[in-house]
């Protein structure tokens, strides 16, 4: 079967053969039950039993290793016979090795089960006999589909799309997450199944629903039915097979295998990986488009319940004072699509309608737009009207983000603007972003408008009261919609959002001067970020480069909304009071040089006084804080010591030793030679290290200052073995040297794959080199690290000699090659990340100065 599948056999194809196979085992091992081992030649009535296939399995359908849904069916109570048939075939099943789900009831018992109980109502629609009485199984098949038929199908419909609701809520309730659920995610095959559920209640007797199936979807629907009905059972089929077990979720390690498996190539710069990716999620935005359309026919019958996307109860319709738009049972629906052909800008006007009444859409009006969408010419995305609409929703509009994701998942979004529609189920092959590139940037909206209406204040102080002095807002909410539009150009994505950002401008009919405004921004949209998390703001130089950059005071404000907005849109907790506060302190020096003031430098030694006194009369000392006032998720940790060469690599050692992990660090010198290092550590679970195990933060204070003191030689932590979603990111190792970031000293980038202890490696390899950290900055993005260094010769002064250059990039590329042990277990099969894929993350902050024509001072 196996080899079928690869060889492109259907993945439905595939799942009936599985199907099939398992009703083959089972039929033979019931006749050798029943016949061989407990035979009964003449068995009275009470004795009857027959075996039903119910749920998927009853419809013919089976995954590699999915669970066999079995109901064994008497006429009444059991007996001694029945019941020991029921368990002996049971008991083979499980000595198989095979996953049953079973029950065992009487006709009277299911019936009546089936009229309350909407989970056994579903299952028993499947139902289909596989063996024993055949004819107490069809008697019953028989009765209880005349049961549905004459049933109310509201109730069961209400509990299926109440029951999709509330797996999607548990699964995550966003259908274009980059680990998606194939099963029950959104978009998934459970979405599919509802469809089918919900058609075999309204005709039990069709077999698979098929007449209403083709009934309430149009002939092009049911082809995109059947489409990603197939698509995702090859994904499942696959999954299960690669994983040995009934694996739902594709994740990272999982999804290049997938893709070879299911013949996806690379393209260009586009690894298979990603192109796979994005088919997937174009199937999951085609199965809610499936679920809309089909809510709508069935609501234009009123056959009507009472939730969101299907409310089949019937509501009263009032005019909203818009020709051809109505108000209907409390969402927005048109007359008929007759009114987007009358005036295509009713596409646009028919979702600012929808936000300045705080109405969904109507299941009708989406099908009644996806279906119009060859309505959007060049002429219509030229039409001011339809732009006044468009930044309307954009910039002005109440709840942007569900808006705009509607007219996403309805195609509209993507045809008007065809940039943001070469984006649409884009995913970048990292475990950094947490959506597509579309959802991400989506979710980024969505997050500008809470910040302006202060939802988010208490997180995002600064940019809560900042935003409000911004003075063209529809130039941040296009500069956040489009900053993005780059990924995966062949210039790489910030010249290339440039390049796109630019031209939708312009054929939105926006100012030039607006356009140049946009267009620096997405062309710059990483700028912050990079200087917040990556440099020295402490340092001088750092704030006359990012001033220099800026250039203005409005320009600082958009680029701080929108460096917030993005950060926090990437995914869960990917934004923390940390980075708030590093680019807090970026912003309000840079913004302090604009008004001509000094730039106020906080200097650490002042603030740890009293520490760096006792570390005079102890050799060294230690503190940590915790809680108000400090970075929320991690444990800060200041020692004091007597400086000398290797002590900061020494101290990363410990940290590496007692598995902290170090998500900033700050390095002071005082005139008298006493050093002050200050980290920001985090458990393996990204809490504040010591917070669970106080005890354990005690004995690491001890270590550091033991080690400070040079009291024990520091053994460097062996290198651990990589997980299976590390393993198959091959993460492209840069190590990028600055002469010119630092008037003092010069900065080194490093950026490759994360791993615990690979900032005590880089620091132990610094210091052999005679180089002196004085400042080192640690940024993580998902599998790869970017660690800056700011350091100086043995003499405190910048590096020159190309010589010792070239030293330290051999040494610390060496560090980056070095590749933990593989993971144990099924083979992982890596996708090599394309230069593009990872260009965000590499870019150097500012272009290296060309060293070699520097002459070395003597």
């Amino acid at each position: 079967m196996a080899a079928r599948l690869a060889g492109g056999l259907g993945g439905v194809e595939v799942a009936r053969q599985y199907s099939a196979a398992a009703d083959e085992i089972l039929i033979a091992l019931w006749r050798f039950t029943s016949e061989t081992l407990y035979p009964s030649h003449n068995p009275t009535e009470a004795e009857k039993l027959t075996l039903i296939a119910v749920g998927g399995y009853g419809r013919g359908v089976l995954a590699p290793f999915s669970d066999l849904d079995l109901l064994f069916l008497r006429p009444w109570k059991t007996t001694a016979r029945t019941e020991t048939v029921a368990e002996f075939v049971l008991y083979v099943l499980w000595d198989l090795g095979l996953k049953v789900g079973s029950s065992a009831r009487s006709v009277d018992e299911c019936l009546a089960l089936s009229r309350t109980d909407m989970t056994v109502r579903t299952a028993l629609l499947e139902g289909r006999w596989l063996a024993g009485d055949k004819h107490l199984a069809e008697d019953f098949l028989w009765r209880f589909r005349g049961t549905v038929t004459n049933a109310d199908p509201r109730p069961f419909i209400a509990a299926k799309l109440e029951e999709r609701q509330a797996r999607h809520t548990k699964a995550g309730n966003v259908r274009y997450r980059v680990e998606p659920n194939i099963k029950d995610g959104k978009g998934g095959l459970r979405d599919l199944n509802t469809l089918f559920w919900i058609a075999r209640a309204l005709a039990p007797e069709s077999p698979l629903g098929a007449a209403v199936l083709n009934d309430l979807l149009t002939a092009r629907e049911r082809r995109t039915f059947e489409e990603a009905f197939d698509f995702l059972w090859r994904v499942r089929c696959h999954l299960h097979l690669i994983t040995g077990r009934a694996e739902e979720k594709l994740t990272f390690d999982l999804q290049p295998e997938v893709a070879r498996r299911m013949g996806w190539r690379g393209r260009g710069d586009e690894p298979a990986v990603e192109r796979f990716m994005r088919r997937y999620f174009l199937v999951a935005r085609d199965v809610g488009a499936l679920t809309r359309a089909m809510s709508a026919t069935l609501e234009a019958r009123q056959q009507k319940n009472t939730l969101s996307l299907s409310r089949l109860i019937p509501g009263r319709k009032r005019n909203l004072g818009v020709p051809g738009f109505i108000e209907d049972g409390g969402r927005l629906s048109v007359e008929s699509a007759q009114v987007f052909i009358d005036d295509p800008v009713k596409l646009l006007t028919l979702f600012v309608t929808a936000d300045q009444h705080d109405l969904d859409l109507h299941p009708h009006a989406f099908s009644a737009v996806t279906r119009s969408l060859g309505l959007v010419t060049p002429k219509l995305r030229r039409d001011p009207r339809a732009t006044a609409a468009f930044l309307h929703i954009l910039a002005h509009g109440q709840r942007p983000y569900r808006v705009l994701t509607i007219m996403n998942e309805t195609g509209l979004l993507g045809r008007f603007l065809p940039e943001w529609g070469r984006i649409v189920g884009q995913t970048q092959f990292n475990m950094y972003h947490a959506f597509t590139v579309d959802e991400h940037s989506l979710q980024a909206i969505g997050i500008i408008n809470d910040i302006f209406r202060g939802k988010l204040k208490d997180d995002h102080p600064l940019s809560s009261s900042t935003i409000h002095l911004i003075a063209d807002f529809e130039v941040l909410m296009l500069a956040m919609l489009l900053h993005d539009v780059g990924k995966g150009g062949e210039r790489g994505q910030l010249e290339d959002g440039a390049i796109a950002a630019r031209r939708a401008c312009e054929r939105l009919g926006v100012d030039p001067r607006r356009i140049e405004l946009v267009v620096w921004l997405v062309r710059n949209h990483l700028a912050m970020s990079d200087y917040a998390q990556k440099r020295d703001t402490s340092d001088p130089q750092t704030i006359k480069d990012f001033a220099e950059l800026v250039g203005d005071p409005e320009r600082l404000r958009l680029l701080l909304v929108l460096t917030v907005a993005d950060i926090r849109a990437v995914g869960p907790g990917v934004w923390n009071n940390w980075k708030g506060q590093l680019i807090t302190a970026l912003y309000t020096r840079v913004e302090a040089l604009f008004r001509g003031e000094d730039v106020d430098l906080i200097d650490p030694l002042a603030e740890h006084a009293a520490l760096i006194a006792r570390a005079f009369e102890t050799g060294a000392a230690a503190e940590c804080r915790q809680g108000p006032g400090r970075i929320e998720s991690t444990t800060e940790i200041a020692l004091a010591a007597r400086d000398r060469p290797g002590l900061f690599a020494d101290l990363t050692a410990v940290l590496a030793a007692a598995g902290a992990d170090v998500t900033g660090a700050r390095v002071a010198t005082a005139a008298d030679g006493t050093a002050l290092d200050v980290f920001q550590v985090q458990d393996g679970a990204d809490a504040p290290y010591g917070q669970a195990e106080p005890r354990r933060l005690k004995t690491l204070v001890a270590a550091l200052e033991a080690a400070a003191r040079g009291e024990t030689p520091v053994e460097p932590p062996a290198m651990p073995a990589s997980t299976p979603r590390r393993a198959v990111f091959d993460v492209r190792p840069v190590v990028m040297i600055d002469a010119g970031a630092s008037e003092t000293a010069t900065v080194i980038e490093v950026s490759g794959a994360d791993r615990p202890g690979l900032l005590a490696e880089l620091s132990r390899t610094l210091t052999d080199l005679d180089l002196s950290i004085r400042s080192a900055h640690v940024a993580g993005f998902g599998e790869r690290a970017v660690d800056s260094f700011y350091v100086v010769d043995r003499k405190g002064r910048k590096i020159f000699s190309e010589m010792l250059l070239n030293e330290i990039q051999t040494g610390l590329e060496a560090v980056l090659e070095r590749a933990p042990a593989a993971p144990q277990g099924r083979q992982i099969i890596a996708a090599r990340a394309s230069a593009r894929d990872v260009s965000d993350l590499n870019r150097p902050i500012r272009r290296a100065k060309d060293v070699s024509s520097q002459a070395e001072p003597r």
